[in-house]
């Protein structure tokens, strides 16, 4: 069972829209986090919903995102988590625009909130959702993935993209990680 949601994100209002800021848009999206009350801990924003009787906690890293292990990790010590219990939600240039999935492991594929999380954990094994972003033709990678979503790919990503997000996040809360991974394992949300 999940136990911790990691939302990966970048601090800061000139931050928000940024597409490395995918797993941020996915926690102001998702109606299980609607009207819930963070508190300030392990150097983020943490908050608990409940579901199904049990206790799943939720954080939103308050570093950069480079250094979200340094809050992810702390969290996990402190709740006593094993690795198969976080889910760390976050953008993915190796997913095109507009899908979703879920992985389990592997490579890094550069990401460093998630090369920060394998530091602190000493593993690369845990659960991920990806939001996928897509590779910009250029090689300016970083500028990339903090440029804002513009025009019809904003438009897409609030209709389509985080409405579905938020369904299988929920999903996979409450019938675990092997029934989200089946129904939303690499998911177009653009295709009807």
């Amino acid at each position: 069972m999940i136990r911790l949601v990691a939302l990966l994100g970048n601090i800061g209002r000139e931050y928000a829209g940024n597409r490395h800021n995918a797993g941020w848009m996915v926690a102001e999206a998702w109606p299980a986090l609607a009207g819930i009350s963070w508190q300030e801990k392990f150097r983020g924003l943490v908050a608990s919903i409940d579901v199904a009787g049990e206790k799943v906690c939720v954080i939103k890293p308050g570093t950069f995102m480079n250094e979200s292990g340094a809050s992810v990790g702390p969290a996990m010590k402190f709740y006593k988590l094993e690795i198969g219990e976080l889910l760390v939600v976050h953008d993915e240039l190796e997913l095109p625009f507009g899908v979703i999935g879920f992985k389990q492991g592997g490579g890094l594929g550069g990401h460093n909130g998630l090369r920060s999380v394998e530091a602190h954990l000493g593993s690369r094994d845990f659960n991920r959702f990806r939001i996928g972003i897509g590779r910009p033709e250029h090689k300016d990678i970083a500028g990339y993935v903090l440029a804002d979503f513009k025009g019809e790919e904003r438009r897409i990503l609030e209709e389509r993209v985080l409405p579905m997000a938020s369904t299988a996040l929920s999903l996979c809360l409450d019938e675990g990680f092997d029934a989200a991974f089946k129904r939303y394992g690499k998911f177009d949300t653009t295709r009807d």
